[in-house]
């Protein structure tokens, strides 16, 4: 092996290093970026009492970059497929139901660890109308499990997320 190689792949191997370094000082500046999984999505109702939103077993990622980045997407796996293949020829209830049981958006989160709460500010959203918004959420991290609740929606019940982080 010659000079120019050694030098060379001694320059790659420092260069990965600072990168890796690099990446891990900006996770470090935002406590919450990685792969989260969905764990649970209910709904706290107005009576006290907890039921699922989403089906008994939703499916959802969370993904958060070290800037604070995200995109959030929750299914609920019991959704019909479309009968015909093809989901420009739905029917009404195939689209309520591809409508109701999905929740996605992206965006910027930030964190204030002191209130304890984190704020969505939405940039893109299959509801169009949290478009432009900064929604505020209570949260709770313990260890590798992030819950939040969502604002209460015009019946009062109020959304519940759970997630896991994913190593």
């Amino acid at each position: 092996m010659n000079t120019t190689t050694k030098a060379a792949g001694a320059a790659l191997s420092l260069a990965a290093a600072l990168s890796a370094s690099a990446v891990q000082a900006n996770q470090a500046a935002f406590p919450l970026a990685g792969s989260w999984t969905l764990v649970a999505a209910d709904q706290l109702r107005p009576d006290g009492s907890r039921v699922h939103d989403y089906g008994a077993a939703p499916q959802g990622m969370l993904l958060i970059d070290a800037q604070g980045r995200y995109s959030l997407q929750i299914y609920q796996a019991e959704r019909p497929r479309f009968a015909s293949g093809d989901k420009k020829n739905g029917t009404a209830a195939e689209y309520q139901s591809a409508s109701l049981g999905a929740s996605s958006h992206f965006g910027t989160m930030a964190m204030d660890t002191d209130a304890r709460t984190l704020t969505f500010h939405i940039e893109g959203s299959g509801f169009k109308n949290w478009e432009g918004s900064a929604q505020q959420r209570q949260f709770e991290l313990k260890g590798d499990e992030l819950s939040y609740q969502v604002p209460p929606r015009p019946d009062g019940s109020i959304p519940i997320s759970v997630w896991r982080r994913l190593r």
